[in-house]
């Protein structure tokens, strides 16, 4: 099972009109709830690895172990910037251009970095997925158009630099070098107290999947020190 963000995928928002990371932290601990979970581990990318950060840091002893995979740092006129540009309502219209301002605002993702820096400076070291994955992740975002973007901000507001210290159970700080995020990478885990590191496979190869299952498998089943 693997519930979605609220206000993502198939999930309802939530009434709020500038959700928070900690309002989605506290929607996704009621999930765990309902599933009756008292203690367990928790991963989380990108969105997902501030919402499951904030879960720790609020609930340590129901957190048994945290992995943190590719998190952004944003500040200052980069935080602004994101926020104002790469975070944008797209509006549904007749003539289904907002199908193709979807599909280049997640195929660009893996080609530059903010998406909209279509500049060489801009361009990322990885190419494209495979077509059908790249359909995959492109047909998630109309089901959320309303909404996909709150989660957004809200990632890009979330004050990473000043949270990460908090976090008080054993840590996993990784991301590939295919990220986007890859270059916050290291700061992330200098942030976070005692945190192990780990560089994951390349997307999209071979080695990607089960690379990754055994780094993660080996964190999770280290014995504690």
């Amino acid at each position: 099972m693997a519930p979605d963000t609220a206000g993502n995928g198939d999930s309802e928002p939530l009434p709020l009109a500038q959700p928070g990371i900690p309002d989605l932290a506290a929607h996704a601990l009621a999930a765990l709830d309902t599933l009756g979970l008292e203690r367990f581990d928790l991963y989380g990318s990108h969105t997902g690895a501030s919402i499951a950060m904030e879960i720790a840091i609020a609930h340590p002893a129901r957190v048994r172990r945290l992995v943190i995979d590719g998190m952004g740092l944003y500040s200052g006129d980069l935080q602004s910037e994101v926020l104002d540009r790469d975070a944008r309502e797209i509006a549904p219209d007749a003539e289904a251009t907002h199908l193709m301002k979807v599909w280049h605002f997640c195929r660009d993702q893996f080609l530059f970095w903010p998406y909209y820096n279509r500049t060489a400076e801009g361009r990322l070291p990885g190419g494209l997925p495979p077509d059908d994955a790249l359909h995959d992740f492109s047909v998630e975002l109309p089901k959320a158009l309303r909404s996909y973007h709150l989660r957004y901000r809200a990632a890009f507001r979330h004050p990473k630099r000043d949270r990460l210290p908090q976090i008080a159970v054993p840590t996993l700080v990784c991301a590939s070098p295919s990220d986007m995020l890859f270059a916050c990478f290291r700061d992330v885990a200098a942030l976070a107290p005692g945190a192990a590191t780990a560089e994951l496979p390349p997307w999209h190869t071979p080695g990607f999947a089960p690379g990754t299952a055994r780094i993660l498998h080996d964190f999770l089943t280290r014995e504690a020190p």
